[in-house]
C-alpha cells in the first residue's frame, strides 16, 4: 500500500473515534418544567360580637330527693304513679310488716326478760345485805350480788335499745313524702324485694325551679343570661354550679342555673324544654371575638393558628380559641374582620410556602 494512502486510512479512523466518543459522552438533558404554586381557597374572617350562646334546657326543680326505704323487705303496696303530685307526710310506698312485727315482739319479750332478771338481782342483793347486818355471812359475799346487779343492769339497757330499734324498724315499713312535691321517677313494683338504700322513686320538691343545660365548654362563657319559655315568657337566670368534668361520650359540661327569687314555679313545669341565651351582646369580650370555618384552624404542635397570604406566600398566625361549635369556631386574633384566611387544608401548610389564592 502506497505510505499516502495508509495516511489517509489512519486519519479518517480517528476522526470516527473521536465522534463516536463524543456521543457516547453527550448526556440526555430536558428541559426543567417550573411546578406552579398550589391553589389555597380562601375565607374572609367574620365578627362574633353577638356575644351570645344559646341553648335548650329542661326545667328541673332544685332540689330532686331518690326515695329510699332504711330497712329491706319485700314492697307490700306502691301508692304513686310517675308524675303525680304529694303532699308532706303522704304515704308513697309500704313493707310487708310480718317480720318487723316478729322482731319487734321478741325485742319486747327480751326486754321483758332483763326487767325481771334486774328485779330478781335487786331483791337477792337486798336479802344479802340484811343477812350481812345479821352477822350470818360475811361483807365480802356482797361483792358477787352486787357484780350480778350490774350485769342485769347492763343487759336491761341493751334489751331497751333492742325495743327501741324495733319499734323503729316497724315505723320504717312505711315510707312518706318529707315535703310537697312531684314524683318525678318510680323504679319499683309491689312485690319486689329491695334492699337498704336502694332507690324507689324520686321526688322534686316543690319551690325553686331551675335550668340543667349541657355546656359546650367550661368554664362557661356567662354565668347569667334569660331563659324564654314557649309561651314567650322570659326570666333571668344565674349559674349556681357547673360539673368538674366533661361527660365522656359527649364532651359537654352540665350546668345548672337558678331562676331569679321572684319567679312563679307553676309557670315553669319541670321537665319543660325552654331556651337558654348566655351573655349580652356588646360586651368587651364579645366584641373582639371573631369566627371563622373549623376547616381554617390549623392544630399542630405550636397551638392554634391561621394562615394567610402575605406576597404570594402563607405566614402562620397565632389564635385563641373561645369556642368550639359544629362547623365555626369563635376565636380571637390579631387579625381585622375582614382580612382573608386559608379556609382548607391548613395541615399541609409550611411557613414561606408559595401559593395562589381562590376567591372566598
Amino acid at each position: 500500500m502506497k505510505p499516502h494512502l495508509k495516511r489517509t486510512r489512519c486519519l479518517l479512523l480517528t476522526c470516527a473515534l473521536a465522534l463516536g466518543l463524543s456521543a457516547c459522552s453527550r448526556q440526555d438533558t430536558k428541559p426543567e418544567v417550573a411546578t406552579p404554586a398550589p391553589w389555597v381557597r380562601m375565607v374572609v374572617l367574620e365578627s362574633a360580637s353577638s356575644g351570645q350562646l344559646v341553648l335548650s334546657g329542661t326545667v328541673r326543680a332544685r332540689h330532686e330527693t331518690p326515695l329510699s326505704f332504711q330497712i329491706g323487705g319485700r314492697v307490700l303496696a306502691r301508692h304513686v304513679e310517675a308524675g303525680q303530685s304529694v303532699q308532706a307526710g303522704q304515704l308513697l310506698f309500704s313493707l310487708d310488716p310480718r317480720d318487723v312485727a316478729a322482731t319487734e315482739q321478741a325485742a319486747a319479750a327480751q326486754l321483758a326478760a332483763a326487767e325481771a332478771a334486774l328485779t330478781t338481782a335487786q331483791r337477792e342483793l337486798e336479802r344479802q345485805r340484811q343477812l350481812v347486818a345479821q352477822g350470818f355471812v360475811s361483807a365480802q359475799t356482797l361483792d358477787r350480788f352486787e357484780l350480778a346487779q350490774r350485769d342485769a343492769l347492763s343487759r336491761l339497757d341493751v334489751a331497751r335499745s333492742g325495743s327501741s330499734q324495733a319499734r323503729n324498724a316497724r315505723g320504717y315499713t312505711e315510707l312518706r313524702a318529707a315535703r310537697a312535691g312531684v314524683i318525678t321517677e318510680v323504679m319499683v313494683e309491689a312485690g319486689q324485694v329491695v334492699s337498704p338504700g336502694q332507690g324507689l322513686a324520686t321526688l322534686a320538691q316543690a319551690g325553686e325551679r331551675e335550668i340543667e343545660v349541657y355546656l359546650p365548654s367550661a368554664p362557661p362563657a356567662s354565668q347569667q343570661g334569660r331563659v324564654e319559655g314557649a309561651d314567650g315568657q322570659s326570666q333571668a337566670v344565674q349559674l349556681r354550679e357547673v360539673t368538674g368534668a366533661a361527660d365522656p361520650v359527649s364532651r359537654t359540661w352540665r350546668a345548672r342555673y337558678r331562676l331569679d327569687a321572684g319567679h312563679q314555679p307553676e309557670a315553669w313545669p319541670l321537665g319543660s324544654v325552654v331556651r337558654l341565651v348566655l351573655g349580652q351582646p356588646g360586651t368587651a369580650q364579645s366584641s373582639q371575638a371573631q369566627q371563622v370555618p373549623l376547616g381554617a384552624l390549623d392544630e399542630r404542635a405550636d397551638g392554634p393558628r391561621l394562615w394567610r397570604v402575605v406576597n404570594g406566600k402563607v405566614e402562620s398566625v397565632s389564635v385563641k380559641v373561645i369556642e368550639l361549635g359544629a362547623s365555626h369556631a369563635r376565636i380571637q386574633s390579631p387579625l381585622a374582620v375582614g382580612d382573608k384566611v386559608v379556609a382548607l387544608g391548613t395541615h399541609r401548610l409550611s411557613p414561606g410556602m408559595a401559593v395562589r389564592e381562590l376567591a372566598p
